[in-house]
């Protein structure tokens, strides 16, 4: 809680003054009893009508002052709680934006949405609640008791009698509830998760009349919500009844002595109508104060999730810049990683070096670690052993931004956005429209751009679900080109285009291109052949480096897969 305690800081001569307009407005309400109590005892006896017209009129001004405030108090709390949420929630998005990768794996991108939504959504509640609730409960319980014991103060004992009671309902049952927020906020991330991949994968779903199969996992995981959540509910909400019984039994209690009071003479009728008055309010503000603890409770389970994202540790740190001379662009030195801490790398003492302006063709079966080598070269992930190095620096040394700004990326599974073309390739960035059409001529997608009615200007749809595979593929590459980027990585982002639109796509790099080193990892040999270094993976392991030729002649498993695609060891040779 102390994270979200600095987001209040800001808001807090804010807070102040709706405080103390709250005090105002609630001290007005304790008034209303009391005042009552002595009209009834002393001054309707006396038979005086601008006596009682006089503090008639004095009850309603208390009553408009405790409106007034109120509601003026409610409406500032509630700013407070909406411009704290929102700097909460742009932190925390932000945080998640730096997240390295394993940060990321680690949290799971459904917890990470589920804590930028519903988690902030509790302790904006929590924030309101403890404003509305926090000064105006406590001050009507002990207000009233105070007042209590000045009108009588046989009665306020009997009444007290019963608080430690519900004392403790309100502490126990609240200890209990926070670890029951914290499950039920796990079981939301798993929910959260499901429905991501039923609406990514809905196409496949529906393709494989896998509807059914969805529907019943995800009321699995409804259920399990449900589940934590009435019991949650239920655990918390028992202290709303045991409450009501106690005070009920003092009510009871109160009302047998009071009668017997009233009979002896040393009680008036007006101490008792405005004694029953503060009964309700005491009871009315321990209810305010149970409602402020689930409602804490909620909020210190979320809070607690959200510290976990706002402390994370810096993953990727900035090392001191290490230079060494070197004729290449890019190096990569006897690098290995694993995803996992004790299990087999995904690669495993790769080394290879790019002079700039050269060609890295990347090829080997699924899960060899291709894009795990491009994920290690934006330093998405740091190497457990091993180096690698652009212009002789090692990438832990380079700022992020900067390291970044060197490169023009189009990843396997890469996204589209719901917005126009131009922008889909431009991204933000400070681009003219001559290098957005450049980048489109290259990426061979002038055409059908130029065949849409609105052209640049056409809009897409999510995820550019209106585009075919080719037409996104095309799209994507030209984001990648568009800032004349110092290294380009494409990682199997031809796979959806024809053969003749990736042989000109090839031309046009090698014509258009010629100063960027260029990393290409690729299914089809047709798409590596002529870079000028071709490697080969296998189960991480690097088992031929050179040329198409040199491969063709002394690498038997690119020969294999050369001959199966392209129908002979020398065709097109």
């Amino acid at each position: 809680m102390k994270r979200i305690f600095q987001y209040l800081r800001p808001s807090v001569p804010r807070m102040i003054l709706g405080l103390a307009i709250k005090f105002t407005g609630t001290v007005m309400d304790l008034f209303l009893p009391w005042i009552l109590a002595y009209l009834i005892d002393e001054i309707v006896p006396r038979k005086n009508m601008q006596e009682i017209l006089l503090f008639g009129l004095l009850m309603l001004v208390c009553s408009v002052i405790a409106w007034v405030g109120n509601v003026l108090a409610n409406r500032m709390a509630s700013r407070v709680a909406r411009d704290t949420t929102q700097r909460l929630r742009h932190d925390l998005f932000s945080r998640i934006s730096y997240l390295s990768c394993r940060q990321a794996d680690e949290f799971t991108v459904a917890s990470l949405e589920s804590r930028l939504t519903s988690d902030t959504y509790n302790i904006h509640q929590m924030i309101g609640m403890m404003q509305r609730m926090g000064v105006r409960a406590p001050i009507l319980l002990l207000g009233g008791l105070a007042v209590t014991l000045s009108l009588d103060l046989v009665l306020t004992l009997v009444l007290v009698a019963t608080l430690p009671f519900v004392a403790f309902v309100v502490f126990y049952i609240s200890r209990k509830g926070i670890p029951l927020y914290t499950g039920l906020q796990k079981s939301v991330d798993g929910m959260v998760r499901v429905v991501r991949e039923n609406a990514s994968g809905i196409r496949v779903i529906k393709a494989l009349s896998k509807t059914e199969y969805e529907k019943k996992r995800f009321a699995g995981v409804n259920g399990e919500v449900v589940q934590k959540e009435t019991k949650a509910g239920s655990t918390m909400a028992a202290s709303s009844p045991l409450m009501n019984l106690f005070l009920n039994a003092g009510l009871t209690l109160v009302v047998i002595t009071g009668a017997f009071r009233v009979w002896q003479g040393e009680t008036g009728n007006g101490t008792i109508l405005a004694f029953l008055t503060y009964f309700t309010i005491i009871l009315n503000a321990l209810l305010s104060i149970n409602r402020m603890f689930v409602m804490y409770s909620r909020g210190s389970a979320s809070a607690k999730r959200i510290e976990e994202v706002l402390d994370a540790p810096e993953d990727l740190e900035i090392l001191p810049r290490e230079h060494q001379d070197s004729p290449y662009h890019v190096e990569f030195e006897n690098v290995s990683f694993s995803y996992h801490t004790g299990r087999a790398p995904a690669v495993e003492n790769i080394s290879f070096a790019l002079k700039k302006g050269e060609t890295l063709g990347i090829i080997g079966g699924t899960g060899c670690g291709k894009s795990t080598l491009v994920h290690l070269m934006i330093r998405f992930y740091d190497p457990d052993s091993g180096k690698i190095r652009i212009n002789g620096d090692d990438i832990r040394g380079i700022p992020q931004e900067e390291l970044h700004t060197k490169f023009g990326i189009v990843f396997q599974n890469d996204a589209l956005f719901s917005d126009t073309i131009e922008e889909n390739i431009r991204f933000g960035r400070d681009l003219q429209r001559q290098a957005v059409e450049e980048a489109l001529d290259c990426a061979q997608a002038r055409w059908f751009v130029g065949e849409l009615e609105e052209g640049l200007d056409y809009r897409l749809a999510i995820r550019g679900s209106n585009l075919s595979g080719g037409q996104k593929q095309r799209v994507l590459i030209s984001r990648a080109l568009a800032a004349h980027p110092e290294i380009l990585i494409l990682d199997d982002s031809s796979s959806a285009l024809d053969y003749q639109t990736d042989a000109k796509l090839r031309q046009a790099l090698i014509s258009r291109f010629r100063d960027t080193t260029t990393v290409v990892v690729a299914q089809r040999v047709s798409s590596i052949r002529y870079a000028d270094h071709i490697l080969m993976l296998e189960k991480g392991k690097a088992i031929g480096y050179g040329t198409h030729e040199e491969l063709m002649e002394n690498c038997p498993p690119y020969r294999e897969i050369s001959i199966s695609q392209m129908g002979g060891e020398n065709h097109g040779q």
